[in-house]
Order: structure tokens, then sequence, then C-alpha cells
């Protein structure tokens, strides 16, 4: 045991000066994760403190934080959106509203990922997954008596369609058929 506690020893003793330079990092990282969660402060507040940190990295010689100061001005214009109305503070709310129906899929699959369904089907499916959320007792014929002629929006019927097309393209067996198909269609030919 002593054998190993010294090997441990020797290793954090030779990567020490490169620990002190990662924590320094994490620090600044920290800074930068200050300024994206909602708080007390107002949007406004905490755009122009990520604005601030992101001139400051771009200004230092480091390569970590030029690469750093790179990626923040790339993401902010998504980072900061609509005013301090709106549920949705910026982005990543949105995507951690977003992500509530991943976890549900999972408990139901066991995957350890919700897949390509929240992407296609998403328009409709985040809806029906969240709707406990705002009814809590079980829904009864006169809940969904509204909702008897909704139509699955243009977006996610063409996305569908995309993947059927996508799939067959992937299949060797139906790839064949599904160039010739394609070849006839733009050629101009009638399909048999």
């Amino acid at each position: 045991m002593r054998g190993l506690a010294g090997c441990i020893e020797r290793g954090l003793t030779a990567v020490a000066a490169e620990q002190q330079s990662l924590r320094e990092y994490v620090k600044d990282i920290e800074q930068v994760a200050a300024t994206l969660e909602p708080g007390s402060q107002t949007k406004a507040a905490r755009q122009r403190k990520f604005k601030k940190l992101a001139k400051q990295f771009e200004g230092q010689k480091d390569p970590i934080h030029q690469h750093m100061a790179r990626v923040m001005l790339s993401f902010i214009a998504g980072l900061f959106v609509g005013d301090d109305t709106l549920d949705i503070n910026d982005n990543l709310d949105l995507e951690r509203w977003f992500r509530l129906p991943k976890s549900h899929e999972r408990r139901i699959h066991g995957h350890r990922h919700a897949g390509i369904r929240i992407v296609l089907e998403g328009p409709t499916l985040v809806h029906a997954l969240d709707a406990h959320l705002a009814h809590p007792e079980p829904f009864t014929a006169d809940d969904l008596l509204p909702y008897r002629a909704a139509q699955e929006p243009p977006c996610q019927v063409e996305a569908l369609q995309r993947r059927k097309i996508m799939r067959k393209a992937r299949s060797k067996k139906k790839r064949p058929k599904l160039l010739a198909d394609l070849e006839r269609r733009y050629r101009g030919s009638p399909s048999i």
C-alpha cells in the first residue's frame, strides 16, 4: 500500500504545475457559468458581464483563453435572447425546458437518450409529455375534445417524410428501387 501511495505522490508532484494552471481555468469557467444562470441579475447585466469576460479572455496571450473568447463571442447571439418579460430567459433555459421529455422517454424505454423521436415529433410530443405539469389529474374526454381536429404541423410531417426517404437510402435492399424512382421522377419519365 505504501508503494502505491508513493507512486501517486510522485505522479501528483510531476503534474503540480499543470494542475495549478487547470485550477485557474476552472475559476474562469465558473465566472462564465455564473453569467449564464438566471438569478438576481437582469439579463442585460449578465450579458454585459459575459461580454466583459470574453474581451478579457481575448486580450490574453494564452491559447486556451483565446479559444474560450472565440467560443463565447460565437455563442453570444443566442444566449441572451428576448426580454425580461418572457418565461424563457435564454437559449439555455429553452434547452433545459426541452430536456424534460427526454428523461420521460428514458424511463419508458430504458435508453440513455431519447434519440431521433424528440427531433422528429418534438412539435407535438413535447406538449403531450408535459401535459401533466399543467393538468395534474387524469384527462377526461371533455378535456381532450377541443383537440380532436388537431393536425400535425407541416414541419413535423416534412421531417418524418425526409426520415423515411433517408432510411430507404441507407437500406441496401431498398436503395436501388429508391434511386430508380428518384431518377424517373427527376428525368420526367413516367413511373411504372
